[in-house]
């Protein structure tokens, strides 16, 4: 049996605390070695006993470290993938983590650096994009599109063949209805019922989902 692989952690916040407790349930395949933070005032501290190694140039002392990014915020959508962009490690170096306590059917393939924390149910074989991170207890149902760097918070449901743009934000609690699409980059309020499309960019909320707000295009 291979020895289990090293793993950086991006991030020193919430949702980083949340993958380390996922991957130190699976330690036949990562062992974490510590976690990187832009923010100085965090290097040297301990997350949940991880060590806070520094910013991102410390990746260059661990050539043979995965690496996953643990980043999500509502507020900036498409900051996990500004990450990615910024890191410019080769696909191959992000970690995929599956919390043991996800349902993931048989052929679904979660694409690179993508998390699928405890609860997680994929019912039926299909491709997530690369980054994507669903919190706990979210359902992804057949026929659905999630693009790379879709955050999926906690008990959020996709019914069939909901396509996801890159980079959306659905937030907790929130459903989608069958054959629906949400745009890149936009943001679903939590608790909100999508009954049509949500253009790409724009802030839906409520019950139905109506437009509330605009982002600005950019990478944050």
């Amino acid at each position: 049996m291979a020895a289990p692989r090293p793993l950086l952690l991006v991030g020193g916040g919430g949702l980083a605390r949340e993958v380390l407790a996922a991957v130190r349930l699976l330690p036949e395949r990562w062992r974490p070695i510590g976690a990187l933070d832009d923010d100085p005032a965090r290097h040297g501290a301990l997350l949940d006993g991880l060590p806070v190694l520094g910013g991102a140039d410390v990746l260059a002392d661990h050539p043979d470290a995965a690496v996953v990014v643990c980043v999500a915020n509502a507020t900036r959508p498409l900051g996990r993938l500004a990450v990615v962009r910024r890191l410019a490690l080769p696909r191959e170096r992000f970690a995929t983590v599956v919390h043991p306590a996800a349902s993931i059917a048989a052929g679904a393939e979660p694409g690179a650096g993508t998390v699928l924390l405890a609860g997680v149910v994929v019912t039926t074989p299909l491709r997530l994009g690369d980054h994507v991170v669903a919190m706990p207890h979210v359902l992804v149902t057949h026929d659905d599109e999630v693009g790379d760097g879709v955050t999926l918070a906690g008990r959020a449901s996709l019914g069939g063949g909901v396509v996801v743009g890159s980079g959306a934000y659905l937030g907790q609690g929130s459903a989608v209805r069958e054959q629906v699409a949400i745009g890149a980059g936009a943001v679903v309020g939590m608790g909100s019922v999508v009954l049509t499309d949500v253009p790409p960019e724009e802030v839906w909320a409520g019950v139905p989902a109506r437009r509330i707000g605009h982002r600005e295009g950019n990478a944050s």
